[in-house]
């Protein structure tokens, strides 16, 4: 079973992007901007905040040489954002920015950018978002996220069994303890280790660098992991004493609030360190996040729990116990999944337009067949509670004598033969057993998909992203050269138009005017309007403004898809003008 969900783990975690949670939504300067002075420094705003890393930028000249910068920083002081500022003064020539940052819930993210200072370079150095994920790291890491789900589940849920449903002899159940805390310890440290090659995309042998361990143990994720560990100090000194008590553990007030105590504690490394800890409504998302991993803890490991105590008669009053627990947390679990649905989707267009969106349909099928499995064994518990409870022997009835005539035959001094009743229960637990053993399996997979699910860009800030700029990549910013000639000296000369994002809604528009010779050029005037013949939409003004050195409009809107004509007037003096029209590619 175990084997069957990690390898549904894996191809669920091949099947989507890289994990990128915290996304590009602005850069100061713009990508593709043409910049009349060189900046003093770059900005980067994300749609979270973002843990900065030693190499989290790298600037590129013209040449690919290195630029010197100092040390990143943050913007304003606002978390969300990241801020480099430039050591050297810029020289003419097109620029890339590569980035790589740390989001709120852990996982890395990665992309680059260009602007130009003075005018663009013919060429520029090929953008390189730094090492991509490394694939034995990433299944590495992916695995050990999966086993803490598995054994964090194994290890709270067995625990609330043996406290809620009280088993006469708890001792079968020790072993599921004491597999699930080494589980969650082992799980927990190689987490830890792997932080390092995780967060740079290197190979596993980069956890052996002493110094990149120094920066995990200081970063957030990283103290994250060593509170997990702390606590699982006490919570293995829990799991020591009811290993040891050779009957039933003991069930005191103080016991039961320590390990409530240390259930919750153990959750909330979780909630602060994935959606929940970043977006809106964050101390909201974070409670409901910690009661929907208990939630599932309980109701999971609890099958487990239970389908190791049926491998043996165990009595129906347990069985009646858990089955009475298990609806207490598919509510909890229906309540606090709405609200974290809600709060990633953001739309119901994302639920089946984002990858977000088709993993958590996939999990909500998953649980509406473990809700099935679940109302077929609350079915078989109440007739294996009915046999149980035929199979106990009555007393014998007494007979009231009759008033004369012969005495009444002795009663038979033998119980009646309970076997018809036992082997009606046997069969009942049998049928209950293999209904267990449905829901714990599916329960597997549904920690599988909950485990890629967690690494998964939400469908909430993949919209954000996409009114700004894409998560983990290059701005696909629309450039477009268009020659003209108005027949006059010095009437030639090519006008670069970047339209950005070159996407359908409001977009921004830079052009540049160059002359003969190559160099900046400055005319009097300069206008650009957009149709679409397909839709006989249009002419769309941009309205461009002077600048000093280039020409802007802050939004032009472009309401459809599909192949746009711009057309583009220069006038070079008071009555020399020329228009030129090229196509261009505006994406959905």
């Amino acid at each position: 079973m175990l084997l069957g969900a990690v390898l549904v783990l894996l191809l669920l975690g091949g099947a989507g992007p890289a994990s990128a949670h915290a996304a590009l939504t602005d850069t100061d300067p713009e990508d593709g901007t043409v910049l009349q002075r060189a900046p003093s420094g770059i900005t980067l705003t994300f749609t979270e905040s973002v843990g900065l890393r030693d190499d989290s930028f790298r600037v590129l000249d013209p040449g690919g040489h290195r630029v010197r910068t100092g040390q990143a920083g943050r913007a304003d002081g606002r978390s969300d954002t990241a801020r480099l500022t430039l050591r050297e003064k810029l020289g003419e020539g097109t620029y890339t920015v590569a980035w790589r940052v740390v989001s709120a819930d852990s996982h890395p993210v990665s992309g680059a950018f260009t602007f130009s200072v003075g005018r663009p370079s013919a060429t520029a150095a090929p953008v390189d978002a730094g090492p991509a994920e490394d694939p034995l790291t990433g299944a590495l890491h992916k695995t050990a996220r999966y086993l803490a789900y598995l054994a964090a589940a194994l290890l709270v849920g067995t625990a609330s069994f043996v406290a809620l449903c009280r088993p006469p002899d708890p001792a079968p159940l020790r072993r599921l303890l004491v597999a699930g805390w080494w589980t969650l310890l082992a799980s927990t440290v190689a987490l830890l280790v792997l932080r390092a090659p995780y967060e740079a995309g290197s190979g596993p042998a980069a956890a052996l660098d002493a110094e990149a361990f120094g920066g995990t143990l200081t970063s957030r994720p990283g103290a994250l992991l060593l509170v997990r560990l702390v606590l699982l100090l006490p919570a293995g000194a829990f799991v020591l004493r009811m290993a040891r008590l050779p009957r039933r553990p003991a069930r005191t007030p103080l016991a039961v609030a320590s390990g409530t105590v240390l259930a919750v504690g153990l959750a909330l490394t979780w909630a602060a360190a994935e959606h929940a800890s970043a977006g809106i409504q964050v101390p909201a998302a974070m409670a409901s996040s910690v009661l929907h991993l208990l939630a599932t803890a309980v109701w999971l490991g609890g099958l487990t729990a239970l389908l190791t105590l049926l491998r043996r008669p165990a009595p129906a009053v347990v069985v009646a116990r858990f089955s009475r627990l298990a609806p207490v947390c598919v509510t909890v679990l229906a309540v606090t999944g709405v609200y974290q649905s809600w709060r990633g989707l953001g739309s119901w267009s994302a639920l089946t337009g984002t990858t977000y969106g088709r993993l958590l349909l996939a999990k909500l099928s998953a649980v509406a067949l473990l809700l099935a499995a679940a109302a077929l064994s609350r079915r078989w518990t109440a007739r294996l509670a009915t046999a149980d409870a035929e199979t106990a022997v009555r007393p014998r009835e007494r007979l009231p004598e009759p008033v004369g005539g012969p005495p009444p035959p002795p009663p038979d001094p033998s119980p009646p033969d309970p076997s018809p009743q036992r082997a009606a229960g046997d069969a009942h637990r049998r049928r209950l057993r293999r209904c267990v053993l449905v829901e714990a399996g599916v329960a597997a997979v549904v920690l599988a998909v909950t485990t890629v699910l967690a690494g998964t860009l939400p469908g909430r800030a993949a919209a954000e992203a996409g009114r700004g700029t894409p998560a983990g990549g290059v701005l696909p910013a629309s450039v477009t050269t268009i020659p003209f000639d108005t027949g006059t000296p010095g009437g030639r000369g090519t006008v670069q138009i970047t339209l950005d994002p070159g996407r359908t809604g409001d977009n921004a528009v830079q052009a540049v005017v160059f002359g003969p010779d190559g160099g900046l050029a400055t005319v009097p005037e300069l206008r650009l309007s957009f149709t679409l013949p397909d839709r006989d939409i249009g002419p769309v003004q941009a309205g461009l403004v002077d600048r000093g050195g280039y020409w802007s409009a802050n939004t032009v809107t472009l309401p459809l898809p599909g192949t746009w004509t711009m057309k583009a007037t220069v006038r070079v003096s008071e009555v020399d003008q020329v228009s030129e029209t090229r196509k261009t590619r505006i994406a959905p």
